[in-house]
């Protein structure tokens, strides 16, 4: 029978939920109830039952992506439900401000977030941040006393913190992370510098204070283009002499030029011939191409560096250590004849005769 049930659960239409402060979650909904987006539904909860709001139907949600077994909607919300549901918005300012005032008692280096309800109170969720991990096991006990539920301490970042209270970014609209956006991918700094972005913070950090997540939306087409330009601070051989790069218009395609003397020009990028000799900018200062196919410019913006050395030249840069081969049969990895390795690489062996023991100074052995 339990066999049964959950074969029809994992057939069932897969729902997704959206609870307060934009938390998702899919259920299964295997009694088929008719809902729609923007529907309250109650749902099954780790222990009870939780309200919240039809996000996704089966029609943009599949359960080829989603692992494990699913909870289960139980009912579409009642008007007792939403009544409860108000009513717990209304203990949770209360339940935030004892939170806040214990967190001061306890001297807990954290910062309180949110607080939310399980709709049948069998639970009260606390999210906050903190710059490490903190015990907050004490807190734990005086909420508990306090409400007299179960009470759970949940540690989010700075950018979840922004996603559940919400707000407006400097693009005007409301926040990525609280409407839309799914998950948080690493942004960097060299991200602004591909996209020829100001480095200074105020300009490219968001309301978290993070930088943007948006710095990575047009990164691809930043990238693609940078190909089909010289890098700033190369040099190029035109008719009239040689000229630096000084910087690159993509959407005109355009090419800024200088001189030594503080000469400047603007070219088109299809005006430039092909063949044009093209040095730099990198630090070994190699001989230039042509334009058709600059190994200055690499596969990818960043490109162009030359690669590592072979291994046997960089050893013999550093006096034939470089060598990583495995050891011959008869021999160590220097061609010395076989024998203890202890006694080769000893304190006063062949490698290290020349050198005082460790711990001593040299003159002062005698």
């Amino acid at each position: 029978m339990a066999d049964m049930k959950t074969a029809v659960a994992e057939a069932a239409e897969v729902i997704e939920i959206i609870f307060k402060g934009r938390r998702r979650a899919h259920y299964a909904n295997p009694r088929e109830l008719p809902v729609h987006e923007g529907d309250y539904v109650v749902v099954q909860a780790e222990r009870g039952e939780d309200l919240g709001r039809v996000h996704h139907t089966s029609e943009w949600v599949k359960r080829g992506h989603l692992h494990g077994s699913l909870k289960q909607i139980l009912r579409v919300a009642r008007a007792e439900d939403l009544e409860l549901h108000e009513r717990n918005r209304a203990k949770e300012e209360r339940a935030f401000g004892i939170c806040k005032d214990r967190i001061v008692q306890r001297d807990v280096e954290m910062k309180l977030v949110d607080c939310e309800y399980q709709l049948d109170g069998n639970r009260v969720t606390f999210f906050f941040t903190a710059e490490k991990r903190v015990d907050f096991r004490d807190l734990v006990k005086d909420l508990a006393s306090a409400f007299r539920t179960r009470i759970e301490l949940r540690q989010i970042g700075v950018r979840d913190e922004a996603g559940r209270i919400g707000g407006v970014g400097t693009c005007g609209r409301e926040l990525c992370c609280s409407t839309w956006l799914r998950q948080f991918e690493p942004i960097t700094l060299k991200m602004a510098k591909d996209q020829g972005l100001s480095p200074s913070p105020s300009k490219i950090s968001g309301a978290c204070g993070r930088l943007k997540c948006c710095l990575r939306y047009e990164l691809d087409f930043y990238k693609d283009v940078a190909r089909e330009f010289p890098k700033v601070g190369s040099k190029l051989t035109i008719m009239d002499g040689e000229w630096e790069v000084g910087r690159v218009d993509i959407f005109r395609r355009e090419i800024h030029l200088v001189t030594d003397d503080g000469k400047e020009s603007m070219i088109a990028l299809d005006a430039i011939p092909a063949g044009t000799k093209v040095i730099g900018p990198s630090r070994d200062r190699r001989k230039g191409c042509d334009k058709e196919g600059c190994a200055s410019r690499g596969a990818k913006p960043g490109d162009g560096e030359s690669g590592p050395p072979d291994r046997g030249a960089r050893g013999g840069d550093r006096g034939g250590q470089g060598d990583r081969r495995p050891q011959r049969p008869g021999g160590d990895r220097r061609g010395r004849p076989g024998g203890d390795r202890g006694g080769d690489r000893g304190r006063g062996g062949e490698r290290g005769g020349d050198r005082p023991p460790r711990g001593d100074a040299p003159g002062e052995s005698g």
